[in-house]
C-alpha cells in the first residue's frame, strides 16, 4: 500500500516506517523534525512539513496517491502536558483535526492512530481491558481521548476506517540496532537509566517510592517498539472503510521502576545509583495491559515479553550511539 506516516521520523514512527518499507509498502514520512530525525527515515522518503499546513498535507496525500495514514505525530510528555496544556491541545487535537480534514479532502479514508493507555487514567482494574472506563488524569491522555472520539464521529459520518492503538510504554530499539530512542530532552525511563551506565548522568531519579505497589515504585507495561510496529502493520491489513478498532498494545507483564533499574544493572554491569525524589504529578501507580483483544482481532502478540530483553536491545543501540542521532540529522 501507499502509506503516509505523520511523525514518521520520530521514535515509534521511524521503526514502523522501516518495517513497512522492508515489507514492500510505498512509505512516506511526514514530519516537521521538531523531535524526529532525518537519519531515522528510509532515504528519500521524508517530506518535511507540519500538521497545521493543510495545503502541504493535502498536496502530499495527493501527489503520492496515499491510501492510508499512520498518525504518530504528537507531543507525548505527561509532565509537560500538565505545565503547558495549551501546546498539547494545539498540537495533539487541532493538528490531528487538520490531518483528518486533509485526508477527507484528498479522499484518504483509512487511518491507524497512536493512542495511549493514558486515556484510562487511574484504572479500577489491572490488567486493563478495552472496556475499562477512560478517565485521563493528565492533559496528554485527554488530548488522545478527544481524538478517539473524533475518529468515531468521523467514522459514523464519513465512513472513515480507523484503528486506535492504545500503547503502553514504548521501549527498546530495532533488533539490528540501526535506529533507536533519542529524545531531547529525554524523559523515558530506560534511556535515562542507560545514560547513567554510559557515564552521562550521576544517578537516576525515582519519582516516589510510596505508591501502593510491591516495592513502592510505579509499575508499567513496557512494550518493544518493533512489536508496536508489527501491530500497526496488522491493523493496516484489517482496516476497511468504516471499520473501527480500539485495541490495547502491551505485554501483560508489569515492571516497576526499581525492576527496570535492576534489569539495566544486570544488562550493563553498571551499579546505577538511584535517588528517591517526590512523586510526579499525573502518574498512576500501575498500568498493565490486557492485550488479548489485539491477539484475537489482529493475530498479534509481542515477541519481547521480558524487561531484560527489551533493555538489552536498547543498550545495544545506546552503546553504538551514545549521543543518539546528530541533531538536525
Amino acid at each position: 500500500m501507499r502509506v503516509l506516516l505523520t511523525g514518521g521520523a520520530g521514535y515509534v514512527g521511524s521503526h514502523a516506517a522501516w518495517m513497512l518499507h522492508r515489507a514492500g509498502h510505498d512509505v512516506w514520512a511526514y514530519d516537521n523534525l521538531s523531535e524526529g530525525h532525518r537519519k531515522a527515515v528510509p532515504e528519500g522518503r521524508l517530506v518535511v512539513g507540519d500538521l497545521m499546513d493543510r495545503t502541504k498535507l493535502e498536496a502530499t496525500l495527493r501527489e503520492h496517491k496515499i491510501e492510508a495514514v499512520m498518525h504518530f505525530a504528537a507531543l507525548a510528555y505527561v509532565g509537560v502536558s500538565v505545565t503547558n496544556p495549551a501546546e498539547y491541545y494545539q498540537n495533539n487535537i487541532v493538528g490531528t483535526l487538520s490531518l483528518l480534514d486533509s485526508m477527507r479532502a484528498a479522499g484518504v479514508n483509512r487511518i491507524v492512530f497512536s493512542s495511549t493507555c493514558a486515556t484510562y487514567g487511574t484504572p479500577e482494574r489491572v490488567p486493563i481491558t478495552e472496556s475499562e472506563k477512560q478517565s485521563p488524569i493528565n492533559p496528554y491522555g485527554f488530548t488522545k481521548l478527544v481524538i478517539e472520539h473524533a475518529l468515531a464521529d468521523y467514522s459514523h459520518a464519513y465512513g472513515l476506517g480507523y484503528a486506535a492503538l492504545r500503547y503502553f510504554n514504548a521501549s527498546g530499539a530495532a533488533a539490528d540496532s540501526s535506529i533507536g530512542e533519542d529524545h531531547d530532552p529525554e524523559t523515558h525511563l530506560i534511556p535515562l537509566v542507560l545514560q547513567v551506565a554510559l557515564g552521562q548522568r550521576e544517578n537516576i531519579k525515582i519519582f516516589g517510592d510510596d505508591y501502593p505497589t510491591p516495592d513502592g515504585t510505579c509499575v508499567r507495561d513496557y512494550i518493544h517498539v518493533d512489536d508496536l510496529a508489527t501491530a500497526h502493520l496488522a491493523a493496516l491489513k484489517n482496516l476497511n472503510d468504516g471499520s473501527q478498532l480500539k485495541l490495547n498494545l502491551g505485554t501483560g507483564n508489569g515492571a516497576s521502576v526499581m525492576q527496570v533499574v535492576e534489569a539495566c544493572r544486570k544488562v550493563t554491569g553498571h551499579p546505577i545509583p538511584v535517588e528517591i525524589v517526590g512523586r510526579r504529578e499525573g502518574d498512576p501507580p500501575e498500568l498493565v495491559a490486557d492485550a488479548s483483544l489485539a491477539n484475537q482481532t489482529l493475530g498479534w502478540q509481542p515477541k519481547y515479553t521480558h524487561i531484560e530483553a527489551i533493555v538489552a536491545s536498547a543498550w545495544h543501540w545506546h552503546q553504538q550511539n551514545p549521543r543518539g542521532f546528530v541533531r538536525g540529522e
